[in-house]
């Protein structure tokens, strides 16, 4: 079988209801009825299903141990098209049942070289020695209304920045109301909206669960719980720091980073008009979606890749840490001026010294339209190379 997982209103369903028409069988239990029957009798449903397509499993997971019999007894591949709002690897019991018999593909919010209708990758091109070019860099204004729309399908289509808004408080509300209960046993509901406003502030920053969960009235374990479930809905990550063993001297913490910077920046109440006043909440806002583009860039590579970032006891930060299979990195900095300094490539060239022969490149993604080489496989590159507009 194959699970097709990502948030909700990605594109999941539009997708598989087009293999639905190649004549499998479409059930969703996004309908109350099939999710009934899925919950009160998963081996009568499954039992008399071949070549189906069943939509959002998450919300019945007892359907997986069926699948699972029906699969052991008929081999064929392809009998079992699925789809997941929630990361289903995560929920108990369900990945030891589904080792070998289920591959897992992801499909997040549009990229923005979706968007542009360009299959460069930008990660694959790096690795190769290779920075993507830009003919028409966006800058300024433009870059800020792409930065500030994201990539859900719903939010792009939109032709106002308010329309886009309103959609989003719409989505987190929908998603926090009933999909939550899917996953997880939460007993202060009525905290989540709160809380995750209060992750929002965060995002790009080290996580200090005592002191998030001191702003909701939340014990640190409750927060890391909380935020487990967040990443099982694909809202945001956790993001590990890079070390080699020798390192005595790194920070441990995770960082926090929200996938898509559209809904990130309304959470955190930020639209057009407030990014001059206030630049750096903006750069949290833009460093997201850098890291939310690099991540579906990792998605559709050709290579296997781990988003980490690096800081140390002496402050010394890189945005994002791109590790292959091989252990060679890339380093990327976001910066949301269109102006840079020396004290901008302090992080990366730590790095590039640290890592010494696994350090492939550095780049700092800025606001400007030229690739300037800076020495030592570094480089400042327009923040529009990533889709390469």
């Amino acid at each position: 079988m194959v699970l097709l997982a990502g948030p909700r209103q990605a594109g999941k369903t539009t997708l598989v209801r087009k293999f639905a028409e190649r004549g499998l069988h479409y059930l969703t239990l996004d309908d109350e009825l099939t999710l009934l029957s899925a919950r009160e009798d998963p081996v009568g449903m499954i039992r008399n299903l071949d070549r189906a397509v069943i939509d959002e499993i998450q919300r019945a997971p007892q359907l997986l141990l069926a699948i699972k019999k029906s699969v052991d007894e008929d081999r064929r591949p392809g009998r079992f098209l699925l789809t997941g709002s929630a990361n289903l690897m995560a929920l108990p019991t369900v990945a030891d049942s589904l080792a070998g018999r289920m591959e897992t593909l992801m499909l997040l919010p549009l990229s923005q070289s979706e968007i542009e209708n360009r299959p460069a990758n930008w990660i694959d091109s790096i690795f190769a020695g290779d920075i993507l070019t830009t003919d028409h860099p966006e800058l300024g204004n433009k870059l800020i209304e792409r930065v500030l729309r994201g990539g859900y399908p719903e939010a792009v289509a939109r032709p106002t920045e308010k329309r886009r808004t309103a959609w989003a408080r719409q989505y987190i509300d929908a998603i926090l109301q009933r999909d939550v209960r899917d996953i997880a046993e939460i007993d202060k509901l009525d905290r989540l909206p709160r809380f995750l406003r209060a992750l929002a502030q965060t995002a790009g920053q080290m996580c200090n669960y005592s002191e998030i969960g001191g702003q909701v009235g939340l014990d640190g374990k409750t927060v890391s719980r909380y935020i487990s479930v967040f990443e099982q809905m694909y809202l945001l990550k956790r993001v590990d720091v890079w070390a080699r063993n020798r390192l005595k001297r790194v920070v441990k913490t995770p960082k926090l980073q929200f996938i898509d910077s559209g809904l990130l920046a309304m959470l955190m109440d930020i639209s057009s008009k407030d990014v001059h006043a206030d630049k750096g909440r903006y750069g949290h806002v833009l460093e997201s979606f850098v890291f939310g583009e690099l991540l579906k860039h990792m998605t559709t590579a050709d290579s296997d890749y781990r988003p980490l970032y690096y800081r140390d006891a002496d402050k010394f930060e890189v945005d994002v840490v791109i590790e292959n299979s091989a252990g060679q990195l890339v380093g990327v900095e976001v910066k949301a001026s269109a102006t840079v300094k020396e004290r901008d490539l302090r992080g990366l060239k730590k790095l590039a010294n640290l890592a010494g022969d696994q350090f492939t490149a550095g780049v700092l993604l800025y606001d400007g339209d030229e690739t300037m080489p800076l020495g030592n496989n570094l480089w400042a590159a327009p923040l529009s190379t990533l889709w390469g507009s």
